[in-house]
């Protein structure tokens, strides 16, 4: 069965899926070519009225002609990709007209004249869902990919849309199939006494999956950096060369840098890549107190900014204290090293010569961010599935220890196998699959 049909209407479901629907697959606008596609039951027939090709067609095969738009013709490609072997599990065809917008639009109007429906956001990936072409999870990385804004970002859409993490949540489902087997044998054969061996073997593999699920909640915080990028906030004293170290960063002049103390008054902002993750530079006001209204305010949202920091570049001066959050990390910097080399510094840099700054990256990235790993939990929705099938494991585990009777626990095991299920999204609900496929473009 498809991921998640049963959470449909079937009747409805049935007769959405026999319609063809037809959208603009790419951006619209002026150029080279644009594909229109069509997806469902009856989508090559309705090409066939459009198309000047006679004859048989051959799938997965790329043939040249006229496309007939009603009003006017184009010369371009076709191709037919037959069910299941496509996108959408679907016979899919696709034109290939020439860019532009007048062409492309009136390609998809004819198709809707001939009894084609317009394709609702997300609707062809919502079908390749409901067909089993994908999880739910990849479809999420296949948006996070197409809105991807670093490198970083592109491969971790990556490793969802590859079903890393749902294959993970399938072997950790399938350990704790392994549990509810061995429970069930104990309440149907009581007389066997197997509840001693079965409560051992239960304990072992529970302990498995929950330490696989800490795991993947610990990888939420990198995954929240790689979505969001990481925010490297400057502090330090007025005129300690944070503007100045700032500007070099970005490779450009964004803050105004004066050798007046407090020239920095409001938080600037910015955004560099690096090894493929981004990161927000925050430039804040001096840490001082103020001597007016707008500096008391300048400084105050750089105390807000250093607090919400997820990395802190600290321009320390010489003898000087300062308390951190403790929970974040934090690069002690020695600045304008071309005229004074600081001691106790995690790197020196001069923002004039250039020294250092592409040490002060690496420190960057590994504080910062640390290292890649094959499986991200990106989206809140996958937290929020680990750490409830975490919650559930964790009292079937204390239940087994205590030694309780098999059925008191089997629904903590059973719950945490529903909980992994929302990675592929067996287990998830109407409203949640339509929330997540209305985020995408038409088209897609």
């Amino acid at each position: 069965m498809p991921y998640s049909l049963r959470f449909f209407n079937l009747r409805n479901l049935v007769f959405i899926m026999e319609q063809v629907i037809a959208a603009i697959a790419t951006p619209q606008g002026r150029g080279g070519v644009s594909v229109v596609r069509l997806s469902g039951e009856g989508a090559l027939p309705l090409a066939r009225k459009m198309f000047s090709k006679t004859g048989e067609f051959i799938p997965n095969t790329l043939y040249v002609g006229d496309i007939d738009c009603g009003a006017f013709r184009d010369r371009g490609m076709c191709v037919w990709f037959r069910a299941p072997k496509s996108f959408t599990g679907e016979d899919v065809v696709e034109f290939h007209c020439h860019g532009g917008v007048e062409i492309t639009r009136g390609v998809l109007d004819r198709a809707l004249s001939l009894g084609a429906r317009l394709a609702e956001r997300g609707e062809f990936t919502k079908r390749a869902f409901l067909n089993g072409k994908l999880s739910l999870s990849a479809a999420e990385g296949m948006a996070d990919m197409i809105d991807a804004e670093s490198q970083a970002q592109v491969r971790a859409g990556y490793s969802l849309y590859t079903e890393r993490l749902t294959n993970e949540g399938k072997r950790l489902q399938s350990l704790l199939t392994t549990c509810l087997a061995g429970i069930d044998a104990d309440l149907d054969y009581p007389e066997e006494d197997l509840q001693a061996d079965t409560a051992a073997e239960v304990l072992q593999k529970l302990q498995e999956v929950k330490g696989a699920l800490q795991a993947l909640l610990k990888q939420y915080r990198a995954g929240r950096k790689i979505k969001s990028g990481v925010t490297a906030v400057f502090c330090g004293k007025p005129n300690a060369g944070k503007s100045s170290l700032f500007n070099a960063l970005l490779g450009c002049d964004r803050s105004i840098v004066t050798e007046i103390p407090g020239t920095t008054r409001d938080t600037v902002e910015g955004a560099i890549e690096i090894n493929g993750v981004r990161f927000n530079l925050i430039d804040t006001a001096g840490l001082r107190e103020g001597t007016d209204v707008v500096e008391r305010e300048g400084i105050r949202r750089a105390e807000l900014a250093v607090k919400n920091a997820d990395l802190i570049l600290w321009l320390k001066g010489d003898g000087e204290e300062e308390a951190f959050p403790p929970e974040t990390p934090v690069i002690t910097v020695g600045a304008k090293s071309d005229l004074v080399k600081r001691e106790g510094c995690d790197v020196c840099v001069s923002s004039v010569t250039g020294e250092g700054i592409g040490a002060l990256k690496e420190l960057m990235y590994e504080r910062g961010f640390g290292r890649e790993s094959d499986v991200f939990v990106l989206e809140e929705r996958h937290y929020r599935a680990a750490e409830e099938a975490c919650g559930a494991v964790e009292k079937a585990e204390d239940a087994v220890k205590s030694g309780l009777p098999a059925e008191l626990y089997a629904e903590e095991v059973h719950a945490a196998w529903v909980a992994l299920g929302a990675f592929s999204g067996e287990t998830a609900s109407e409203a949640v699959i339509s929330e997540i496929f209305d985020k995408f473009c038409v088209g897609k």
